[in-house]
């Protein structure tokens, strides 16, 4: 159903591709918008490695909740923040691509672990934390991308 990268020699370990997406913060979700328009939009979110699904949150209503009612199948691209190759203008960086389905997370005890473990990747600061979890959880929507494939490659600009 997938299709195989094609510059096979720079897929990274499926290992690789789950740190990247456990240590890196933001990356782009793709969907299926308006007119079957491209939907792209940047978003934060959090990787659990327990049951290997990322989690977003969002407000309830909008663009990203309609084109997610029309269609669940979406992508979701991670690049890391790159590193100088010594001698040269260019970075070698990592991207990570993420296909599967998306859908709303109803147990709000869900909810909290997501929110909080998405918080936890900006601060340590756990009376923050709570205070706004207890201030907007009941406002916020929270998504979560079931994993269908994932593939990584290292970049090396040119």
């Amino acid at each position: 159903m997938f299709r195989p990268m094609r510059r096979f020699k720079q897929q990274l370990s499926r290992e690789d591709c789950l740190e990247l997406l456990q240590r890196e913060k933001r990356g782009v979700l793709s969907l299926i918008g308006d007119e079957g328009y491209p939907y792209g939009v940047p978003l934060d979110f959090w990787y659990n490695p327990q049951d290997g699904c990322l989690y977003f949150h969002c407000a309830p209503e909008g663009h990203k909740i309609d084109a997610m009612d029309r269609c669940d199948k979406v992508s979701f691209c991670v690049c890391s923040q790159g590193e100088p190759i010594e001698g040269d203008w260019a970075l070698k960086f990592q991207s990570v691509i993420v296909f599967g389905r998306l859908s709303r997370v109803e147990d709000p005890q869900n909810v909290r672990q997501a929110l909080t473990a998405l918080a936890e990747k900006f601060t340590d600061d756990q009376a923050y934390i709570q205070k706004e979890i207890q201030t907007y959880a009941h406002r916020v929507q929270c998504l979560v991308l079931r994993p269908e494939q994932i593939t990584g490659k290292q970049i090396r600009e040119s």
